[in-house]
């Protein structure tokens, strides 16, 4: 039986991925529906950050900017 912890981390792994793959898109919209509002933890910020580096995209690098480190 998956417990809620486990369900959790399953969503925030797909979650991430999905954040990956719409950046490599340039999906906007999807980054910012995908993100909405959410604190993450700043290793993953920070590769993101770096992933966008990789596409040079100012308007993709406000939106991973902009998503608040988890505490």
């Amino acid at each position: 039986m998956e417990t809620n912890n486990t369900h959790k981390h399953s969503q925030s792994i797909a979650n991430f991925a999905a954040i990956k793959t719409a950046i490599a898109n340039n999906e906007q919209a999807l980054l910012k529906e995908l993100i909405a509002d959410q604190a993450i933890p700043e290793l993953e910020k920070s590769y993101l950050l770096d992933l966008v580096g990789l596409r040079n995209d100012p308007a993709i690098l406000k939106i991973i900017k902009d998503i608040p480190v988890e505490k």
